[in-house]
């Protein structure tokens, strides 16, 4: 219905309902992008937190290099969901979006991959911290443009398993499962690639008077991603055969007031949203944005930390930090082998245990992780003061066995949530797109929070990592209590009447 004095809009086209149950064949063919897509994060959370301090950007203000990404995630995902949930394309409603942002990630990746090299041109010279502004200019660029479309991305490919999987909530718990599984595969290629130094030997054209080793090895991996990622979208986009919709949805709630303004009805639709979320959507938002409280400063400082506080080293500074973060990487290819074993049994479990049982504990035992984290460096620092310049075998297996563990909640992360608010959005009427958008606030307004404080909260206890992981630990123990007794177990909430 209409209120008076308001302008009528079509109403947005609802997905077609499947005709039968989608064979799981289609399904993994259709996760598959996210291999491709999340090989390139694989390298940037390996990679890019000491390739900015190698250009000259100092520790305490790395983060505020990642503060794009939830940045744009709070305007362009919502926004790409809620256009992708009106489109009208004769090539479908998700396929548009995913195919522009995968283009979007292949000049990005170009820009980052030969920052060095573009700041030469325009004047740079020398090697080493403060010396190469131009270079730094190029990389915060690509990397901003790359953090908007791996945003443009994400929304349309979870919003396309929705689709596909209609009301079968099972079917979407699979989905997401398998799209967990593929992320764990591009990590564990994207880690690997990022912990072989020998690619410039591979690729000798990527060495250049401006691009050292390092830098080298930094472009053949982003080439590498180029590669996979044509393939899996190709893969991804050819499998989904999108059929144009036509049917209307009229939205039950009317949550939308009508209008002919796309924006102004998307700002509305979005944060009109809010105050008609059941009781479990809410409690879902509040442990994802505790949840990932937890896991950025990780992301952000994992092979940093093991450069710094595991090696003890800083950039630019000898061997020991390089040592460090390419073992950081090998550890991330350890949590991304767990992750995918994990995404296996994950559907299994959460049907016996309850998807909320199952990302509470996982989140316990995520925050024991940072806890032990804040431990091991506790015993490097003693071991360096003792005089010993590389630590000992012990430190580092503990150090990689705590990245491998990580692997358990990081697949609950990268699945449980999306299944849970596509089920429960679900009955509300609302579009998968506009639903995945929802959920995106919850993880990117926490991103925020940690990017601008993490660098000067460290910096405020002597310049380490520890500080964020230990508020990482406090948040992850939050989340995992309120999930476990406060989320239903197992079914869907039904629709909430209005009046």
């Amino acid at each position: 219905m209409t209120t008076s004095g308001q302008r009528p809009r079509p109403p947005a086209p609802a997905p077609p309902p499947p005709t039968s149950r989608v064979r799981l064949r289609l399904l993994l063919r259709v996760t598959s992008i996210a291999c491709g897509v999340q090989f390139g994060w694989a390298l940037q959370l390996s990679l890019l937190t000491p390739y900015v301090q190698e250009l000259g950007i100092p520790h305490a203000l790395a983060s505020l290099v990642w503060l794009c990404g939830p940045l744009s995630g709070l305007l362009v995902q919502p926004l790409v969901g809620h256009m992708s949930d009106r489109c009208t394309s004769r090539f479908g409603r998700r396929r548009p979006f995913i195919a522009v942002g995968a283009a979007l990630i292949v000049l990005a990746v170009l820009v980052i991959g030969h920052s060095a090299d573009i700041g030469y041109v325009f004047g740079d010279r020398g090697q080493g911290s403060k010396k190469r502004p131009r270079a730094i200019v190029t990389f915060v660029l690509g990397f901003w443009l790359l953090d908007v479309a791996n945003n443009m991305i994400q929304g349309p490919c979870r919003a396309l398993l929705g689709d596909l999987t209609g009301k079968d909530h099972r079917r979407n718990r699979v989905a997401n499962a398998y799209f967990s599984l593929f992320m764990a595969i591009g990590n564990i290629l994207g880690f690997a690639a990022g912990s072989y130094s020998g690619w410039p030997s591979i690729l000798p054209f990527t060495l250049t008077s401006a691009c050292s080793t390092n830098c080298a090895n930094l472009e053949s991996a982003f080439l590498l991603h180029i590669v996979l990622l044509a393939f899996t979208t190709y893969v991804s986009l050819s499998a989904a055969k999108e059929v144009p919709p036509n049917s209307p949805n009229t939205f039950p709630l009317e949550i939308v007031h009508q209008s002919n303004d796309t924006s102004e009805a998307f700002l509305w639709e979005l944060f009109g949203t809010f105050r008609y979320l059941s009781s479990p959507i809410r409690i879902t938002l509040v442990v994802t944005a505790l949840t990932w409280v937890g896991w950025f400063p990780f992301l952000l400082f994992d092979t940093d930390w093991m450069g710094r506080e595991i090696y003890r080293g800083k950039p630019d500074e000898g061997q020991n930090y390089h040592i460090g973060v390419r073992m950081g990487a090998f550890g991330l290819m350890l949590n991304s082998i767990i992750l995918g074993l994990t995404s296996l049994v994950m559907e299994k479990v959460c049907k016996k245990l309850g998807a909320g049982v199952v990302w509470g504990i996982s989140n316990i035992l995520m925050s024991i992780c940072f806890a032990a984290m804040l431990v091991i460096s506790i015993i490097a620092s003693n071991i360096e003061n003792s005089g010993q310049v590389l630590p000992p075998n012990g430190v580092v297996i503990a150090a990689l066995a705590v990245f491998a563990v990580l692997g358990v909640p990081l697949a609950i992360t990268y699945s449980v949530p999306y299944a849970l608010i596509s089920s429960y959005t679900e009955s509300l009427g609302l579009g998968q797109g506009l639903s995945m958008g929802i959920l995106n606030l919850a993880i990117v307004i926490p991103q925020v929070i940690v990017s601008l404080g993490s660098g000067p909260w460290d910096q405020l206890f002597g310049g380490g990592n520890s500080p964020a992981f230990a508020v990482a630990a406090v948040a992850a123990f939050s989340s995992g209590l309120l999930a476990i007794f406060a989320l239903p177990l197992h079914s869907a909430p039904k629709p909430r009447g209005h009046n």
